[in-house]
């Protein structure tokens, strides 16, 4: 067997497109589906029509949108093992990896695309229908792709330095992918007078942004020959037990629960950050674009003092003063609009510039963590469960973000003449990033870092 090559900086790069690509995708999803199909009385008056049922219909509780997107990502937490244990035992001669990032691709994005091509141009149940297909073949790709996609960082990353690499790459990367999808009302009310529709705009504006995606995806799949940089083993174990021996692994189950509670936290901010903009502060949506931008843009030039300060303090202290920092920004947010004595954009601003360290942290760092969980784990067990590890970190995330959809979708039409639901999400996000930080304090870094280091 030949030996193994070390990552060179430009194919760290290439393997960052691929996260710039399939992160543009989940963006568009998860920062306007919730817009898109359950408007606000301003996106409303907007031009935004009502595509599927509206209202807590569902035992009165639960909103068609939020039991959609519920199933969706409980779908999808439940394929991230089926997935991983396919990928981690796969013999294919063009790596264990690379074969479903290749295959996932094109359904992705067309996944996407489709989401937002309703068939019937009115309120109506067969809307409804299709985005239910259409957002579970959404969420099957993406972990088709994502799995695999993050199971080669702790195998191309060989070491603490190549790793911190590439987790502060495709940090930079998912960033920018993140603040390319929030360009799009920006972009959308451009096209909205040429085109003529708002709808037509949003979606042209959607399938451009996606193709875009679907071409960065390519990237490391065509530039990275994986049996170059990778020579493991397949792994025997079935799903469940490969599941069951990852969950084994006690500081990976307190990364894992503080990660739920984390993704929770965000996907909520995240979900309802449009609706802040329009109905706390009464600003035009294109506002949004702004503070997506500005907030993600501001975080990027944390990344190198967020890289210089983890060799001295480890990533632990660094994701716990995170946690803190969102408490705080998910806090103001509830106070949008009120009794602050400075004008609505600014409010806007200030926001932007609380939670951009911490978006820096968290968008380095778990990965790394995770990363070194799995090589920790690696070593006590001998065997290389990377994709299984990647897979259920991205279980928690979507366990987190499935709550978060359904409490985004309920919470936000209490009292929508004056944004009272919105206040609440913010509060509630506040609430479980210190719940988040006060699970964490119990991972065991020191215990991780000695077996990595006696390797």
């Amino acid at each position: 067997m030949s030996e193994t090559k070390k990552l060179t900086k430009g194919k760290v790069w290439c393997f960052a497109i691929g996260q710039f690509g399939w992160s543009i995708l989940s963006a568009l999803i998860s920062s306007f589906l919730v817009s898109y199909y359950q408007p606000d009385l301003a996106t409303q008056q907007a031009g935004q029509p009502i595509f599927i049922p509206q209202g807590l219909v569902i035992f009165g509780i639960l909103t068609i949108l939020g039991a959609i997107t519920w199933f969706g990502r409980i779908f999808d937490a439940v394929t991230d093992p089926w997935i991983a244990s396919m990928s981690d035992r796969c013999r294919s001669k063009a790596g264990r990896r690379i074969p479903f990032m290749k295959a996932a691709a094109i359904p992705f994005s067309l996944a996407t695309i489709f989401t937002f091509w309703s068939p019937v141009n009115g309120e109506s149940w067969i809307n409804a229908a299709f985005l239910f297909v259409m957002l579970t073949l959404f969420y099957l790709f993406m972990t088709m792709y994502c799995t695999p996609y993050n199971a080669l960082i702790p195998e191309l990353g060989t070491d603490q330095k190549t790793r911190m690499s590439i987790s502060t790459s495709i940090s930079f990367t998912f960033i920018a992918g993140m603040a390319v999808a929030y360009m799009a009302p920006m972009i959308w009310g451009m096209l909205e007078g040429p085109l003529g529709s708002r709808v037509m705009a949003i979606r042209v504006t959607f399938t451009v942004m996606s193709l875009i995606g679907l071409v960065c995806m390519f990237v490391p799949v065509f530039t990275i020959k994986e049996t170059d940089y990778v020579h493991a083993a397949p792994s025997q174990s079935t799903a469940m037990k490969s599941l069951a021996a990852t969950f084994r692994n006690k500081d990976f189950r307190i990364f894992v629960a503080s990660d739920i509670v984390y993704f929770l936290g965000i996907t909520m901010f995240q979900n309802a950050m449009l609706y802040f903009v329009t109905s706390l502060l009464k600003l035009e949506e294109g506002m949004s674009t702004l503070y997506f931008v500005g907030m993600t843009a501001l975080s990027v030039l944390f990344y190198p003092l967020v890289s210089k300060l983890t060799p001295k303090f480890g990533k632990k202290k660094l994701i716990l003063i995170a946690f803190g920092i969102f408490t705080v920004a998910f806090a103001y947010t509830a106070t949008l609009g009120t009794f602050l004595p400075v004008a609505p954009e600014i409010q806007g601003y200030i926001l932007c510039v609380l939670a951009a360290p911490a978006m820096a942290i968290f968008g380095i760092l778990p990965q790394a963590v995770v990363a070194d969980i799995a090589e920790c784990d690696e070593i006590e067990t001998n065997e290389n469960r990377s994709g299984m590890f990647y897979a259920a970190r991205t279980f928690s995330m979507k366990m987190g973000q499935a709550v978060a959809m359904l409490l985004v979708t309920s919470l936000g039409t209490i009292r929508q003449d004056i944004g009272l639901g919105y206040r609440i999400i913010a509060i509630a996000a506040a609430c479980v990033c210190v719940l988040g930080g006060v699970l964490f304090m119990m991972y065991n870094e020191k215990r991780v870092y000695s077996k990595i280091l006696k390797k």
